[in-house]
């Protein structure tokens, strides 16, 4: 071989062994180096993985109605280059979908491999796309939310969004608990983007837990019935009730106006019907927070009930600003301070309580700070630390303005005067069960601090029974029950002229019945009413047909009816009981029961005229109904004369006039000075 060939034959050799290095070390990193990323890149070019959502779950009421559940659906995707003719799939799916045909043909024409269609179809409709045969389209499981009530309690439960997870309310708040584990699922493609076969399931999706809430569907249905009548009969711009047990913290219900539909919660007008106000907007309270400063009051020494605190003749002026009365009072004790909501007489209180131990007591009873419920956008309210006040704020706050609060923050301070001066924290949610109904996990009721004594609490609430029997609150009454409570008409500042307006801003009533023994405590507020002025006037009779009918519902007795044991039905083997000792009756019959002894006193052939005077109208009628007289009351306040005279016999059907007024009151002593009164009763 000559010099020349055997040159070229090892520069040929070269190239070739250079050519074969370099070829072997693509495949190998192609191979080794690059293979899961090009496994990746093939997956998703024939194949597609899709997320199965998992079954959400169910939100029950305290007695298990559902107010949120999860049902068997499907969700219809496209792929757009597996389409046959978009315009005629368009035109066919148009009217099974209930959506325009250029919108469909949109999505069906995309540049994207994966389109949804529409989500969360119901089987029926699924169906009859099924039935198209078209190419490109798939349908994959996904639950379908419904609100079976509808608007009940819409706040609350809240709403699940159009891609899954909870937007408001406990479908937000508790995701992690209702949400579950979703699956995964491949679907297969060809060269051309067509699917192939029947999706495969990779990994099957775990079922969430149900929530059980502490809401009434009952009392909700109450609630939201009279709130929605005042809400169209005032044309307020808002309206609300919120009623807890003060025992437990159980939030009972939330009624709310403006409300929304869940199911179809895209539709509303505007983003402030699916906020939840009890929680998220704060207000100024008004003379309902008087009741607090009088728990501080009392609670310091600071007062008694029948303390004397002149009035001024209805205005007082402080740091070159007057507050007036709605009525001019001269002097009056500190109940009837409560009683007629006199401003001047809360502000002199206030000044002698002062800054520090008011605020500390505002603090204690949960203001300034979130009640913890776990419902989200919860706001904490406005109270400023001492430090920060003007000379006007104490006298200000006396009367419940220059601080805002939510209307669960309310129900909770008054809880706790319901409740021997303990308060609860709220809570809207009791358990967690799992897709067979077992409890998982309790969420027991929880004791925050105690506010005030025993003994205070006590005292005050007998003041607040006095504000509904004879003062500001008499529309709140409930015949039968002792009603303990606060009414409020508070301004709003004018945002022009940064001054308290005088047209209509919150108006409200706070109570909690029956007094003795608490089982209700409620909130009724109506915001900017257009044909209503007071509180007393616009609330209160609220609050009086929400409590009569949940006091019903609850079987709670009123109180000089004869004491009925209810129990569960009896079996066959039912002991015989003495004559003296209560009879126990089947749940479904305690009503008859009720009914029945009442006929039995009424069928006496006479009676003898019990002595009603000093007693409320309440305790009168109820005194009074055995006999089926006929009653007519003339005045307001409790019984000062009767006719016929104690101990006349009654006949049924007899006539009987009752005279109410004030309750005779000792003289008063007159103190030298003005302001609180240093002489006691």
């Amino acid at each position: 071989m000559t010099p020349l060939l055997h040159t070229r034959v090892l520069i040929l050799a070269t190239v070739l062994a250079l050519a074969f290095t370099g070829v072997t070390a693509r495949l190998a990193w192609l191979q080794v180096v690059r293979h899961q990323a090009l496994s990746d890149m093939a997956e998703r070019q024939y194949s597609r993985t899709v997320l199965l959502p998992a079954q959400r779950g169910a939100i029950l009421d305290r007695h298990g109605t559902p107010l949120a559940t999860s049902s068997p659906g499907e969700s219809l995707f496209a792929q757009p280059r597996g389409v046959g003719d978009p315009v005629r799939v368009a035109a066919r799916l148009a009217p099974i979908l209930g959506v325009p045909e250029a919108e469909l043909h949109a999505g069906l024409t995309a540049s994207r491999p994966f389109v949804w269609l529409r989500r969360r179809l119901p089987p029926a409709v699924a169906e009859q796309v099924r039935a198209l045969r078209e190419p490109g389209l798939g349908l994959v499981p996904e639950p379908l939310r419904l609100y079976p009530n509808r608007e009940l309690a819409a706040h609350v439960v809240g709403f699940e969004g159009v891609d899954g997870g909870g937007l408001e309310g406990v479908e937000r708040s508790f995701e992690s608990e209702l949400a579950g584990t979703p699956g995964k699922m491949i679907v297969g493609r060809d060269a051309l983007g067509r699917e192939m076969v029947t999706p495969r399931i990779l990994q099957d999706p775990s079922p969430g837990r149900g929530v059980v809430l502490t809401i009434d569907t009952t009392i909700q249905y109450l609630a939201e019935r009279e709130i929605d009548a005042a809400y169209r009969r005032t044309r307020a711009k808002a309206a609300m009730a919120v009623a807890m047990d003060p025992r437990t913290g159980d939030v009972l219900a939330i009624a709310i106006r403006p409300t929304f539909n869940p199911n179809t919660f895209r539709d509303v007008p505007s983003p402030d019907y699916l906020r939840n106000r009890a929680v998220t907007d704060p207000f100024e309270p008004g003379s309902t927070f008087k009741a607090i400063l009088a728990a501080a009051a009392l609670e310091e020494g600071v007062i008694r009930p029948d303390d004397l605190i002149y009035g001024e003749n209805g205005a007082v002026t402080i740091a070159r600003t007057t507050i007036r009365d709605w009525k001019k009072y001269g002097w009056l004790t500190f109940s009837e301070v409560l009683q007629n909501s006199s401003n001047v007489g809360s502000i002199k209180v206030g000044l002698a309580l002062g800054s520090e131990r008011y605020h500390r007591y505002m603090t204690a009873f949960g203001f300034g700070a979130p009640t913890g419920i776990g419902l989200a956008g919860e706001s904490r309210g406005l109270l400023r630390d001492p430090e920060r006040w003007s000379g006007l704020s104490l006298p200000t706050m006396s009367i419940g303005q220059e601080i805002s609060v939510t209307a669960l923050q309310m129900v909770a301070a008054f809880g706790a005067i319901a409740n021997g001066g303990t308060l609860m924290q709220p809570r809207v949610v009791r358990a967690t069960v799992d897709v067979d109904g077992r409890e998982r996990r309790r969420s027991e009721p929880t004791a925050v601090r105690q506010v005030i004594s025993a003994q205070t609490a006590q005292t005050l609430t007998g003041i607040l029974r006095q504000v509904v029997e004879l003062g500001t609150g008499h529309n709140a009454a409930i015949t039968g029950y002792e009603v303990a409570g606060k009414t409020g008409t508070a301004q709003k500042l004018d945002p022009n002229t940064r001054r308290y307006s005088r047209a209509p801003g919150v108006l409200s009533f706070v109570g909690f019945v029956p007094a003795d023994d608490p089982r209700l405590v409620m909130l009724v507020m109506l915001d900017e009413p257009k044909n209503e002025k007071w509180g007393s006037e616009a609330a209160a009779p609220i609050f009086a047909a929400i409590g009569r009918e949940v006091l019903r519902y609850l079987q709670i007795l009123p109180r000089d009816a004869a004491p009925v044991q209810i129990v569960a039905p009896p079996s066959s083997e039912t002991p015989v009981a003495s004559a003296d000792a209560p009879r126990a009756v089947p749940l479904a019959d305690a009503a008859d029961v009720v009914a029945a002894a009442a006929d039995e006193a009424s069928a006496f052939d006479a009676m003898a005229m019990p002595d009603v005077r000093g007693r409320t109208a309440r305790a009168a009628l109820a005194a009074l109904a055995p006999v089926g007289v006929h009653v007519e009351m003339e005045g307001r306040g409790v019984v000062t004369g009767q006719s016929p005279a104690p101990g006349t016999r009654l006949e049924p059907g007899a006539a009987i006039t009752l005279t109410l007024g004030r309750r005779p009151q000792p003289a008063k002593a007159r103190p030298a000075e003005g302001g609180l009164a240093a002489a006691r009763r």
